[in-house]
C-alpha cells in the first residue's frame, strides 16, 4: 500500500546540460533554445564583439560608412546566432554567461560615453564664462 500522503514524483526534463554542444558547427547547425535573440554587445561593441566571437569580415564593415550602420543592427539581430555557429563553447551556459558580460559592458560604455559628453556640454561653457569673468573682473 502506497502513502497517501507522499506528494507524486514528477520527472521533469528541464535540465539544459542535456542538450547537445553543438557550438561552433557552422552555419547548418540547429540552434538549442536560449541562444537566438538580440544582443546588446553585438550592437553597441559591434567591431569588438565581432572579432572575439569570430565574425571578423562583419566587424570590419562596421567601419564602412551607411554599411555599418545596418552591420550594427545585423549584429544585434543575428550575432547571438553568428556567435554560437562560429565559436566553440563550453556550454549554453557558458555562451549566456559570455553574451550577457559583453552586453553590460556595451551598455556600461555607451552610457558612460553619454554621460562625459552631456558633463562636457555643461562644464566647458561654465568654465569659459567664469574665466571670462575672472578675466574682466581683474582688470
Amino acid at each position: 500500500m502506497t502513502n497517501p500522503y507522499l506528494a507524486p514524483t514528477a520527472v521533469l526534463n528541464d535540465n539544459e546540460s542535456d542538450v547537445e554542444n553543438n557550438s561552433g558547427g557552422g552555419k547548418y547547425i540547429d540552434l538549442p533554445n536560449g541562444v537566438k535573440g538580440w544582443s546588446w554587445g553585438a550592437f553597441l561593441l559591434n567591431w569588438v564583439w565581432a572579432i572575439f566571437n569570430k565574425n571578423l569580415l562583419l566587424g570590419l564593415l562596421c567601419f564602412m560608412p551607411y554599411i555599418g550602420f545596418i552591420g550594427s543592427f545585423y549584429l544585434g539581430f543575428k550575432g547571438r546566432e553568428l556567435a554560437w555557429r562560429n565559436k566553440r563553447w563550453e556550454s549554453l551556459e557558458h555562451f549566456n554567461r559570455v553574451q550577457k558580460k559583453w552586453s553590460i559592458w556595451g551598455l556600461i560604455l555607451v552610457v558612460g560615453v553619454f554621460g562625459i559628453g552631456i558633463l562636457a556640454a555643461v562644464v566647458v561653457p561654465a568654465y569659459s564664462d567664469y574665466s571670462q569673468r575672472a578675466h574682466t573682473s581683474s582688470k
